[in-house]
């Protein structure tokens, strides 16, 4: 297949794109042009900013492509552009849990519906993170009905060289003594493990499903659990006081994703306790630094 991918150069975009070129897809990437990426002649690029219209414009106008995997999936601004440019027969933006309220288990679909509610034109910085994705999807659903897609809604993405270093946090203070402030320690919550992130969105590629997926890993964790572990590893323990560093996880409440449409279509997930533990060894050991 002839694929564009929006983003690809950093953390789940970097394994998803090297399945596809190793299964012999036509891979085009399309990014700001600032990161450097490991993949040299074996794929295309473009260079357009996101945030500018006629930077999307420009960059995609007249182009086609069978599947455009928008890996950012910011805003309702940003669709419009990139559909109103290019041609494709499948679209897969990524989206966020966020679009739910997150307070509960077995949160479904359903819960958010993207063809109710007042659609805002809006840019990534408009509004909330979770309004602008709410909106992206809204766009979709309303104006965007005709074309195929589907929007993955996943929860925190844990694994290998995560930039945005918040499950490391917790390894680094409870190796080197420092006090972190925790406000949620026993609340259960859902994860995503990043290979499993990049397998869904080529998955979602590949088929016709259409409309909203959550996907995450089985079962949930909690900051007590994580704690825990890195305090039997270390033989140190956590110092948690209201006077220090706060935590990245604060204020998330329990919450889990309903799963059962993407097992539907043939996807798997671990068991969360499965790979986690073995992820924070290599936080504690310095490893999985973000690329």
């Amino acid at each position: 297949m002839n694929i564009l991918v929006i983003g690809g150069t950093r953390y789940f975009g970097l394994p998803m794109v090297e399945k596809l070129l190793r299964r012999g897809d036509r891979v085009t990437i399309a990014t700001r042009g600032l990161a450097p990426d490991p993949f040299g002649a074996r794929v295309e690029r473009l260079k357009l900013d996101l945030t500018e219209e006629e930077s999307v414009r420009s960059a995609l106008r007249d182009k086609e492509y069978d599947v455009v995997i928008d890996k950012m999936g910011y805003c309702s601004n940003e669709i419009k552009w990139m559909l109103e440019s290019l041609r494709c027969r499948r679209f897969i933006h990524m989206s966020t849990a966020g679009v739910y309220r997150l307070d509960h288990f077995g949160i479904r679909e359903e819960e958010f519906d993207g063809s109710r509610g007042e659609l805002v034109w809006c840019g990534r910085r408009e509004l909330s993170y979770d309004d602008v994705k709410r909106n992206a999807e809204r766009a979709l659903c309303q104006v965007y009905k005709d074309v195929s897609w589907a929007s993955l809604r996943v929860p925190f993405v844990l694994g290998e060289n995560d930039y945005t270093r918040r499950l490391r946090f917790y390894a680094e203070h409870v190796r080197e003594g420092k006090p972190m402030n925790v406000d949620n320690l026993n609340a259960r919550f859902c994860v995503a493990e990043r290979d499993e992130v990049s397998d869904l969105l080529i998955l979602l590629a590949d088929g016709d499903y259409r409309g909203a997926l959550n996907g995450c890993s089985d079962g949930v964790i909690s900051i007590a659990e994580i704690l825990a572990y890195l305090e039997e590893r270390t033989g140190k323990r956590a110092v948690l006081t209201e006077e220090g560093e706060s935590a990245p996880y604060n204020g998330t409440k329990d919450n889990s994703l309903c799963t059962d449409r993407a097992k539907a279509l043939g996807l798997r997930f671990r068991e969360v306790h499965e790979w986690i533990f073995q992820l924070l060894d290599r936080y504690l050991a310095g490893g999985s630094e973000e690329r």
